[in-house]
């Protein structure tokens, strides 16, 4: 009985040990190397600013291989309390801090106007001489992409994004290097908000190993050394997450259509390169406006309490809503469908399928009729 007892003990140890060995080797192979597909971005066509138009489809078909290598600032200032009790979602919800939602609100408020944290509206004209408008569209519809890949967080994506316009915003770059500025981005957005961020070869892979490792981290550390390494910034993402959870109709339950639409609308708005002179809140608002536009067309989409806590008018968000509002309609015929694939899924409830009327009205606009 005693030897029986042992060989049970022995045999328990072994394959625990075994276990542990399998799982180490799992943990040290790369994100790359268990992917199953691979995206890769296509060779960006060679066009100066001043005449910019849409990539052609070639008649040989998509190319695979890129050839080209391609402080806290301000004081919180105190806002009165709400008129409107707080959403029951937003109070169960400790991920939204309601006790502190108002202060949290001022403080991103005064980072996003911030000009240090801004790009410049104008960079492609005044700045950039061998990227344009279209080769940055193709580059963050491939970025979408690579983060559906990676499973990132949105908030990684919008990071991003971020950084990227702000660096071409002061640096020029030539079209080669546009793909290495966004996957390294990429790397430091994934750095900074994901709990497990690919690694560098990982991002050097999805790009078919059109950079080496040194070049990815020596295009890190150029960006990282233009922001000062304060990485933090107030994004569409993090003011659409508080939007979204207003109370519309009184609703106890999340919308999760409402929500998903937002965050469509609100992405389709990183494609288009005119987006950028907005405020990031200023998009979120519009992204809700809208989402309650396409819902519900006979209803006004706006109401006092998404004023109360947005603290935008209509009047204010007109432009952005017009402006996103011809993304959804796709009314410049752009080829880049990597967001609305990605909404057309299931799990996002298919709402990028969803049609809204050609024409919002006017009266819509109009401060005085909500």
């Amino acid at each position: 009985m005693a030897d029986k007892e042992n060989i049970i003990r022995v045999t328990r140890s072994v394959s625990k040990k075994r276990a542990a060995e399998e799982l180490l080797q799992q943990q040290q192979i790369p994100l790359s190397k268990r992917s199953k597909n691979r995206v890769v971005l296509g060779e960006l066509p060679s066009i100066s600013n001043s005449a910019d138009v849409p990539p052609q489809p070639s008649d040989a078909g998509p190319s695979i291989v890129p050839k080209p290598r391609l402080k806290r600032k301000g004081s919180v200032k105190k806002q009165t309390a709400p008129s409107s009790p707080p959403p029951p979602d937003i109070d169960s919800d400790p991920q939204m801090c309601y006790e502190f939602a108002d202060e949290i609100y001022n403080y991103l408020k005064s980072m996003e106007v911030d000009q240090e944290r801004r790009p410049l509206p104008d960079y492609m004209e005044s700045v950039q001489k061998d990227v344009t408008k279209s080769m940055r569209g193709i580059v963050v519809n491939w970025l979408v992409e690579v983060a559906e890949e990676y499973s990132l967080v949105p908030e990684t994506l919008y990071l991003t994004i971020s950084y990227m316009d702000r660096f071409l915003s002061k640096h020029v770059v030539n079209h080669e290097n546009l793909q290495l500025l966004g996957v390294s981005s990429m790397l430091i957005a994934s750095r900074y908000e994901e709990i497990r961020p690919p690694h560098v070869v990982d991002f050097c892979e999805v790009t078919e190993n059109t950079y080496t490792k040194e070049e990815v981290v020596k295009m890190e550390d150029d960006v990282l050394k233009f922001l000062k390494f304060e990485l933090g910034n107030p994004t569409i993402h993090a003011f659409l997450r508080r939007f979204i959870r207003i109370p519309l109709e009184k609703c106890k339950k999340p919308n999760l259509k409402m929500e998903f639409l937002s965050n469509y609308l609100a992405e389709l708005s990183l494609l288009e390169y005119e987006c950028i002179r907005f405020l990031p809140s200023i998009v979120a608002a519009s992204a809700v406006f809208l989402t309650r536009f396409t819902i519900n067309p006979n209803v006004h989409p706006w109401n006092p309490a998404l004023q109360n806590y947005t603290g935008y008018q209509p009047s204010v968000l007109k432009d952005c809503v017009l402006a996103i509002h011809d993304l959804q309609l796709n009314r410049k015929g752009s080829s880049l469908i990597a967001i609305k694939n990605k909404y057309m899924q299931h799990k996002f409830k298919c709402v990028a399928a969803l049609s809204s009327l050609s024409e919002i009205p006017p009266a819509y606009f109009e401060d005085a009729n909500i």
